[in-house]
């Protein structure tokens, strides 16, 4: 997953849904037609097509599917009290986070090494603790909940402390006693019984007299867990009735980090939760680790899926690790493989069993780095495939295709891509590997979702993606994987502006993507069938337009004398920079402010962004002059942006200052080039059609084009036969607005009982999306049907799925 937001082969065109843009002309016939080649079959279906990848993203693990129910609980979010309130009688009591090094002897040591922080109480008279989880705790009566902390006392502690779990109108749910808290560390465990249930209660622990009291490690945890694995139910099972394949983690940016201090190294992630070392997430929020290395191998274990573990590939989103200090981060891949398959007898191997798990995981997917491209990363792509072929030669290594390319040697077995966009992209690019070399390496669709022209993820983002799908199932001798990306969100807590399952304390629903991914993962033949449609109505390409934009990533830069003019030299936009306008729209995470003339983005943040002019600009040429400041890389300058979110853009100076980037879609150019602190450059951007030119200084020096007659068929299908039933399966995908009536000859099918069935997904209006408060509104329906011979014939609403499974005399 990318804190690149959408940095990634973005848009075709900039689009967004609208009626207007799926304009379609009438066809000869009035019936489309599909036919399934029955008798031929093609290649065999991967059996690893679709899978899932969970990030720790939008509180995904921590507040999500990791079941803890208290935030904070070891105290090393901050230097201060961060989600804890303290009362405390007679302003006579303190608490503060206690910072210690175990070798500075202070008053009491820290409960480990790796668990530094801890709460320390100076109390005299009452005083009361309280946490409320992550916006609220959720209990069920009669459900029992497992608590425990850690604690010591100098001196020890002679009165006891009073632990309740309490609803937000302050009736008592739980409670227990803690007694002889000593003036060593010890933890001390307690079983809470709900009488009664509440989505808002908090925890509290309370306690009287005089006593210095330390306190770490405070949790309260659901006996109840999915599969015993310590992981929230509801959400364990909504990503198990997806039925996936395979595992993709930790990461997305998770891997990489925005430094190297801050990636996500998985030997700091096993053992005792306790000693696991807590570090800042790169999506805002401190990880505890608690979903770490092991975990993720047994949740993958408990679905069902291969694990594919995608570890840092000694790139960072800031820094590049010098060649020849890589020797630890290849030999941490080799220790993770060994630590997932090694016998009990290998180092990491005992580890493994010392964790609970002496029989090995079976670890057979490996990718290396996320999002990694350009020399530096295909020389040590060279180091780990390499290092992991000699010792782990079944290993299957998975490279990174970025910034136009993936490393060419040694040949990678599959190649991660990566894809978000708006909806009409996708249903454009549903046969982009209908043509793909077969000699190539195979496919591994990483991360894909549309994320713009969809509200929170609506009917139409789903149909979009449902229409990729197809082609990725067609293709699937050569696409062997693909994942949905983000996993989860929770809903106090968006980092991503489209997630597949979305989350509360105590509910929870899937967006219509969801229903697409399951609809596809359960419904998986064994081997493909040729499929060819004829007189669907096509869908014509629409009209690019949009807006332009302005930005960076990771660094400060300055702008001026901008200006936008139509093709016959009108002036369409020409700001005089003393002031930023309330129209312009910019990224939260961006400080922009413009003073005599000059326009400035002030943060070393990422995704820094901010967008003005119109978004019904079709034609146009962009003139700006722009110089970086400080930081990293250079200036992006983006265009036709129509939802202030997308990126088509000129990326100058990006990828650590290494590389010009145009990005139109599938289509990316790039150029070695490095953007000069403090000089000012002259850009000029024109836009033609669906050509893209722009100039530097005066030259041209990178232009793309594309088809502007490119049509897609408002019907795209792939079909399937299930060698274990018998089943023959169709999924069609109606992405025009109208009901499309069709017939379906099945060629060469001699064994068709009649008896059918039909999933469809569709809703009232392409519009529609689910909610915590309707989180079926846009779900599929099933309905039973019976046809005649070898020919049926049936409407497909307009934006709708419909999976087709035709039973034979197997």
């Amino acid at each position: 997953m990318t804190t690149k937001i959408f940095r990634k082969a973005c848009l075709f065109l900039s689009l967004t849904l609208s009626v207007s843009f799926l304009q379609l002309y009438a066809q000869k016939s009035s019936t489309a037609k599909i036919t399934v080649d029955v008798g031929t079959p093609g290649h065999t279906i991967s059996p690893t097509l679709f899978g899932i990848f969970f990030e720790d993203i939008n509180l995904s693990a921590d507040g999500g599917l990791y079941a803890e129910l208290i935030r904070n609980r070891s105290f090393e979010d901050a230097d201060t009290l961060q989600y804890w309130k303290f009362m405390g009688a007679n302003n006579k009591s303190t608490a503060n986070i206690i910072k210690a090094n175990v070798n500075s002897q202070p008053l009491v040591p820290p409960l480990n090494p790796y668990n530094r922080k801890s709460l320390f109480i100076d109390f005299e008279g009452s005083f009361k603790l309280e946490n409320n989880g992550y916006w609220g705790i959720h209990v069920v009566s009669g459900e029992r909940y497992l608590f425990k902390l850690a604690a010591c006392a100098v001196g020890g502690l002679k009165t006891p402390l009073q632990v309740k779990i309490v609803s937000a109108d302050g009736n008592v749910l739980a409670s227990g006693e803690i007694s002889s808290i000593t003036s060593e560390w010890k933890y001390y465990p307690l079983v809470l019984t709900a009488s009664g249930s509440s989505s808002n209660a908090r925890l509290e622990i309370s306690g009287s007299g005089n006593g210095k009291l330390f306190l770490d490690m405070v949790s309260l945890i659901p006996e109840k867990t999915w599969k015993n694995s310590g992981l929230r139910i509801d959400l364990a099972e909504s990503i198990n009735a997806l039925k996936p394949t395979f595992l993709r983690f930790p990461g997305g940016c998770w891997v990489e980090g925005e430094d190297l201090a801050h990636m996500n190294n998985w030997k700091k992630t096993i053992g005792n939760v306790d000693t696991r070392t807590p570090l800042w997430n790169i999506w805002g929020y401190n990880a505890t680790h608690s979903l770490g290395y092991h975990e993720y191998l047994q949740l993958s274990e408990d679905l069902g899926a291969e694990p594919l573990f995608c570890i840092n590939a000694g790139i960072s989103h800031r820094e590049v690790v010098p060649m020849d200090q890589m020797g630890q981060w290849i030999q941490d891949a080799l220790d993770a493989i060994e630590y997932a398959n090694g016998p009990v007898t290998s180092v990491w191997g005992s580890i493994r069993a010392k964790n609970g798990h002496p029989a090995p995981f079976n670890l057979k997917y490996l990718e290396i780095g996320n999002e990694n491209g350009m020399a530096p990363y295909a020389e040590r792509w060279e180091l780990f495939v390499k290092a992991i072929h000699d010792k782990y030669p079944d290993i299957v290594l998975i490279a990174n295709e970025w910034a136009g390319g993936h490393p060419k040697n040694p040949k990678p077995q599959i190649v991660d891509e990566h894809y978000y966009s708006n909806p009409d992209w996708f249903i454009w690019n549903s046969n982009k590997y209908d043509s793909y070399d077969r000699n190539g390496s195979k496919i591994f669709v990483g991360e894909y979702a549309v994320t713009s022209g969809t509200g929170n993820g609506n009917l139409r983002g789903a149909i979009g993606e449902a229409a990729w799908m197809t082609g990725m199932e067609r293709n699937s001798d050569i696409v062997v994987m693909a994942a949905y990306a983000p996993l989860f969100c929770h809903a106090k807590h968006k980092a991503w502006p489209v997630n597949l399952i979305n989350f509360d304390n105590n509910r929870w629903f899937g967006i219509p993507s969801y229903y697409v991914q399951q609809m596809f993962a359960t419904n998986q033949g064994t081997v493909n069938l040729p499929v060819n449609i004829d007189y669907a109505p096509n869908v014509e390409m629409p009209r690019s337009s949009g807006c332009i934009g302005l930005g960076t990533w990771l660094n400060s830069a300055e702008f001026k004398d901008l200006e936008v003019t139509a093709p016959n030299g009108k002036v369409l936009f020409k700001p005089d920079f003393t002031k930023i306008d309330e129209t312009w729209k910019n990224t939260p995470s961006s400080e922009w402010s413009a003073a005599n003339g000059i326009l400035k983005q002030s943060a070393i943040s990422p995704n820094t962004t901010i967008y003005m002019g119109d978004t019904l600009w079709t034609d146009y040429t962009i003139k700006v002059k722009a110089r970086k400041i400080e930081g990293e890389n250079g200036f992006q300058i983006y265009f036709h942006n129509k939802n202030r979110g997308e990126r088509t853009r000129w990326d100058l100076g990006g990828f650590t200052n290494s590389v010009n980037m145009l990005e139109v879609g599938l289509i990316t150019e790039s150029m070695p080039y490095n953007v000069e602190p403090g000089r000012w450059y002259d850009v000029k951007i024109e836009l033609r059609g669906t050509s893209v030119k722009a100039y530097l200084d005066g030259k041209l020096i990178q232009e793309v084009s594309a088809d502007e007659s490119l049509k897609v068929k408002g019907l795209c299908s792939s079909a399937s036969r299930d060698d274990k039933t018998g089943d023959i399966i169709l999924k069609i995908v109606n992405v025009t607005g109208k009901s499309v009536k069709t017939q379906i000859d099945l060629k060469g099918a001699d064994l068709l009982t009649g008896n059918g069935s039909a999933i469809v997904l569709t809703s009232a209006s392409p519009f529609d999306e689910n909610t915590l408060d309707e989180p079926t509104k846009v779900s599929p329906k099933t309905d039973n049907f019976k046809f005649s011979w070898k020919k049926l014939t049936r409407s497909f609403p307009g934006n709708s799925l419909t999976v087709l499974r035709l039973t034979t005399k197997k």
